[in-house]
């Protein structure tokens, strides 16, 4: 087995991010390297090295491939639907969107990441809501 220098600063930040999104837990893969930080009972601990899948748990069904037309979350962080608080979304079920247009905000770290539309369509779902923590890949919007 190749040998994995724990990066703390990276311990930290991801430890950082489960502060700020409210999050239990986070992990970061580098190829086979896996750091993983969660917060529970016992504190702070992280895991690295080549690891397996995690094993499913029993109230998630079976994994069937990613869902048609998702919007998937780039990143882990807390989701905002509109650009400010008091102000419209920026898309309802329904609108019609065109590639590159933002859908909706993920604040990570402190900072706002607009996440676009990949391709024009029309908003079929919104998956999320507003001020929710989300999980990289976790399915946002659906497109049509």
């Amino acid at each position: 087995m190749a040998k994995f220098d724990v990066d703390e600063a990276l311990v930290r930040k991801l430890s950082g991010l489960l502060d700020d999104t409210g999050l239990t837990e986070i992990e970061y893969r580098a190829g086979e390297q896996t750091i993983r930080v969660s917060r529970g009972a016992t504190g702070m601990a992280f895991a690295h090295g080549p690891s397996a899948a995690p094993p499913l748990k029993q109230e998630e069904s079976p994994v069937t491939g990613p869902t048609p037309g998702a919007v998937t979350a780039p990143m882990v962080g807390v989701v905002y639907l509109a650009p400010e608080p008091g102000t419209p979304p920026f898309i309802k079920p329904g609108d019609t969107v065109s590639e590159g247009e933002t859908l909706l905000l993920i604040e990570a770290m402190k900072t706002f990441n607009p996440v676009r539309a990949p391709r024009s369509g029309t908003v079929s779902r919104i998956l999320v809501a507003d001020k929710a923590p989300v999980e990289f890949g976790e399915d946002l919007v659906i497109l049509e």
